[in-house]
């Protein structure tokens, strides 16, 4: 992992650099519509305030829970008994990009969901109230944060969630025949190299030309960084997006030539 001040300078890089928020001067009729409705979508939907009433609890629970850790581990949190809300306040994705993530699925109309790395489940509850009549898998790996994850989809009611414990590398290939054509994929889970591409590369089988993959954390380290890159160069993207803290990728085969785009959020 970067240290804060190198990720720092990295962030100031690409704000500096970065295609401006509000669309001015993006020749891709996609992503210009992206920006417009969905990255700049202001409106704020009804189940924004019970979801952050969730992570506010989250970010007070003092409770400590034992931690099962089959990624990269935590920098901020380097032992196996944590509290709960220094866990939320380590790993759970900011209002800003949870919320967007319900944008993406509700303006794209995603019917498959799928998500590594459900955490307490506060963006889970986001994709899977983007459309009721979603299904949305998610993959945790530790035990005891999958079951605050659980209480938290029965809180605010959702249906439309099946949640499979367990290491991704035995989940994911005991559990293939769940997952055929994937709409939606947030990949927040493993952040290694080697973890992220086999993950792309399972996934890649379960595309379609509607597909969108969106990866946690593309700038969080070295290692991930190269596995954006190659997944930029992968024969079947045609679009990318990078917003910094997450990257998203498209398949579509409308888009004639390969692009790249670096937009400010």
């Amino acid at each position: 992992m970067y240290s804060a001040f190198h990720l720092a300078k990295k962030y100031f890089g690409y704000f500096i650099t970065a295609q401006n928020g509000k669309g001015h001067g993006v020749h891709s009729p996609f992503v210009f519509d992206f920006i417009i409705h969905v990255l700049n979508d202001k409106k704020r939907y009804e189940c924004y305030p019970e979801i952050e009433s969730l992570r506010k609890k989250l970010l007070s629970e003092k409770a400590k829970i034992e931690v099962e850790d089959f990624g990269a581990g935590s920098a901020v949190i380097p032992f196996k008994n944590r509290i709960v809300k220094d866990i939320a306040a380590s790993s759970l994705k900011k209002k800003k990009y949870a919320q967007l993530l319900f944008r993406i699925a509700k303006y794209y109309q995603a019917k498959t969901i799928v998500e590594l790395g459900t955490s307490f489940g506060i963006t889970t509850c986001y994709l899977a109230s983007a459309n009721p009549a979603s299904k949305v898998l998610t993959f945790e790996g530790a035990k005891n944060i999958a079951k605050i994850a659980s209480d938290n989809f029965k809180k605010c009611g959702l249906k439309n969630i099946k949640l499979i414990e367990g290491d991704f590398n035995k989940t994911l290939s005991t559990n293939e025949q769940l997952i055929t054509n994937v709409d939606l994929l947030f990949i927040d889970g493993n952040h290694r190299k080697e973890a992220t591409l086999q993950y792309f590369h399972f996934f890649l089988n379960k595309s379609t030309n509607n597909s969108i993959f969106i990866f946690d954390d593309i700038h969080w380290s070295e290692e991930m960084e190269e596995a954006w890159k190659a997944i930029q160069q992968h024969d079947s993207v045609t679009l990318t997006i990078d917003l910094f803290f997450i990257g998203l990728v498209f398949f579509s085969k409308d888009f004639k030539v390969k692009q790249h785009f670096t937009i400010r959020f």
